[in-house]
Parts: structure tokens; sequence; C-alpha cells
């Protein structure tokens, strides 16, 4: 994987320049994704590279939900084919003025739905990658991009972090703005950033949300609570595995780790997440689904049918219960700095007719904390774990996931 400091670092002692490093990716994706298919197009070969700027340098992936006005943004979707925007989203337009290039499109699942895009796990051509995210994940996995933008409504960050193996974070809700992005949930959908390392998203956060506080240490002696989220279902052994090995990584670098065992009012919330989730999407998609419905994929078909039957007391009866939850949430880390949980039920599955299960991740989206992916390092596909802080303090969890991660490192 190209990590960024590393390449700012070169930049910065003039060892690299900017424009080479630009000119390093292109060549990267015309080697490697023949055999990925995470890129859909790339920005004009005479766009400009800036010399100047903390990310000047720096490629990145975007995920083509997010508006580009160099390049079409399709949404995963032959409904959209062409469609070019006038204007950059909010988060590209910020990139861009830190010196970062938006330099391709990568692939989504429609509409950040959950019907399979063409990409492959890098690890493994026969096993998904995951998603929505597919592309972005899969493009740092593969060594494209030093930094790639996801957005995750239930796991379409967190789970294709850990499937393809690389950092990741789900940053607090709306600390990343989303205009300009297609909306799935309002409520729920969250940018988020993919790199080769829990250093390389921090810094990347710190810069894009103009938060230096963000590269942060961790605490002397972190207090962690180990969640297994019962009432999710179980996850593989290899999973928990993972997770026993990070926590006891954790110990070793003097951490305090206790189990914690979540009341019943976050199993109402995981519960809700589905309903609050589709009654949005089928506002949001109205006029996808009213106009063009035998267009859509098959899954995303299926899910919005369903959706119509859904209630608004349905909706609030959910969001009362998300709202109960959260304010517990945040009780609880009066106790605890970070809670250590699965990222995913296990490795990628075999098989590209699904991009895996979000049941580890879509409460902690419903109640709008920050997650990280910390990769666990190991033989065959990838495994990660998940890092949860309190709301606002994505300093706070980057900080502890970089300790699980040099910790494990050392193990």
């Amino acid at each position: 994987m190209i990590s960024l400091l590393e390449t700012r670092a070169r930049i910065a002692d003039g060892t690299l320049s900017a424009a080479d490093a630009i000119r390093a990716a292109r060549a990267r994706i015309a080697e490697r994704d023949p055999a990925l298919h995470a890129i859909l197009r790339k920005a004009p070969e005479d766009a400009p590279v800036p010399e100047n700027g903390p990310l000047a340098g720096i490629a990145v992936g975007i995920k083509d939900i997010i508006d580009t006005a160099d390049m079409a943004t399709e949404h995963g979707s032959g409904i959209y084919a062409g469609w070019r925007p006038r204007a950059d989203a909010a988060i590209v337009a910020r990139l861009r003025a830190l010196g970062a290039v938006p330099l391709a499109k990568t692939a989504t699942t429609a509409f950040a739905g959950l019907d399979p895009a063409a990409t492959v796990n890098p690890h493994d051509a026969g096993h998904t990658p995951g998603g929505s995210s597919s592309g972005s994940a899969a493009a740092v996995a593969a060594g494209i991009f030093p930094l790639a933008l996801g957005t995750q409504t239930g796991g379409s960050v967190i789970r294709p972090a850990a499937f393809c193996g690389v950092a990741a974070i789900k940053p607090s809700f709306r600390l990343l703005p989303t205009v300009g992005v297609k909306t799935f949930s309002w409520a729920l959908d969250t940018l988020g950033l993919f790199g080769a390392s829990i250093a390389d998203i921090a810094h990347a956060l710190a810069l894009i949300a103009d938060r230096p506080e963000i590269e942060s240490a961790p605490p002397e002696r972190p207090r962690l609570a180990l969640c297994l989220q019962d009432f999710a279902g179980s996850a593989d052994a290899e999973a928990v595995a993972a997770l026993t090995r990070a926590a006891r990584a954790a110990e070793r670098a003097g951490a305090v780790v206790t189990d914690l065992t979540l009341p019943e009012p976050f199993a109402r919330a995981w519960h809700a997440h589905p309903t609050v989730q589709d009654v949005e999407a089928r506002q949001a998609l109205a006029w996808e689904y009213a106009v063009h419905r035998e267009a859509l994929p098959p899954i995303l078909r299926g899910q919005l049918d369903r959706a119509q039957t859904l209630s608004t007391a349905d909706y609030d009866s959910g969001r009362r219960d998300a709202h109960r939850a959260r304010r517990l949430l945040k009780k609880m880390f009066a106790d605890v700095d970070a809670i250590l949980t699965l990222s995913s039920v296990g490795r990628a599955p075999e098989g590209l007719g699904s991009t895996g299960d979000a049941r580890f991740n879509r409460l902690w989206t419903l109640m709008g904390v920050p997650c990280v992916n910390v990769p666990v390092p190991g033989d065959g596909l990838p495994l990660g774990v998940q890092v949860v802080a309190r709301f606002g303090d994505d300093g706070r969890a980057l900080a502890v996931a970089r300790m699980i991660e040099e910790a494990l490192r050392r193990a």
C-alpha cells in the first residue's frame, strides 16, 4: 500500500515532486485495475497538479456517488450514465483546496445499496471486497491510491476496510460535509476515509476537517470496553479470535480492558436502524423508484418495494429508540475511552453475489459516533477490529486505534 505520510515526506524533502506522484498513481491504475475493476473513470490527463498545499501530490479515489465537476458521477447506475455535475461536492472542493488531486471515480454499488459492483477483493478475486464503498477500499488495498473517500449508511466504510485489510474511519456524523453526495438516508449517511495506516487517515481527517487536534496521543492507560454486540448475532470464530488478539495487544500497550454487555435499549436501536434507513431511502430515491423502478438492481428494488409499507409511526418510533440509545451511550463513555468490537462477521465471503453483512456496524452508524477499522495482521484474507469512541471524539478513536495497530505489529 502507498502511505500518505511517506508520500508527503518525500515531496517535502524534494525526492519526489507532486506531479511525479500523480503520474505514478495513473501508472498504477493502468497496471493494477484491469484485474481489480475498482476504477470507473479518471480525471483528464491535463488536470492541474498543485505543487503546494498540505496534500499536494496525494491522489484520491472518489466514490462514484460524490459529485465531481471534471468527471461523470453515475451513482453506480445506468440511470445516471454520463451525468456530469456542474460543481464538485463540498468534500472534493476541500481536497482540491488542500492541494490533493481527485484522480478517479471508484466503483460503488448502485446508489450505495447492497447490489454488488464489479470490483473484486485484491487479496483473492473470488471473494467480495465488501460494499458499498468497494472500489475505494480495494484501490487503497491494491496500492493505487494513498487516500480514498467512501460513505457509510450501515457498514459501507468499516466492512470493506476489514475485508480488504486497510485502515478506515467513519467519522462522527456530519464532521465532514455531505453536500454534493447522493443521499440514501440523511440521518445516517456519513463520509469516510480509507488509507494505508491509522496515522495516514488521522492526518488526512485532521486536514480535511480543519481540526488539528484530531492527531492526538492516546490516554496513558486508556480504558477499553470489549463488546460483542450479542443482540446482533454471532461472528465467525476467526473474527472473535482477532478481537481477542487486539484486546490482548492493547493490554500489553497499557490499556485497561473490561467486558461490556450493551443493555436492552441498544438492541432496540439496532433493530430500528433498517426502518430509519429505508423510510428515508424511500424518499431520497423517490424519483428513481417512480420513473425508473425496473432499471434499479434487484436487491435495491426489493428494498424500496418493502419500504413503501413502512409508516411514519414506524419511522418516529425508530428515531425515538435511536435517541434513547444515544443518550445512554453518552453516559457510558464517562467510564470508558473507547469500545473495541467487531468490524465484520468474519473474513470476506466467497463469491461476488453479496457485499457481506453489516450487522456489527449499523448500531454505531445510527449512534453517529466515530468508528475506526484496525487491520489485524495474519494469514489468509484480512480481518479487522473496530474502535468506537464518544460522539465528536474522533481524535481519541484514532489514537486508540493507532495504539492497537502498533501493538499488533510488535506482537
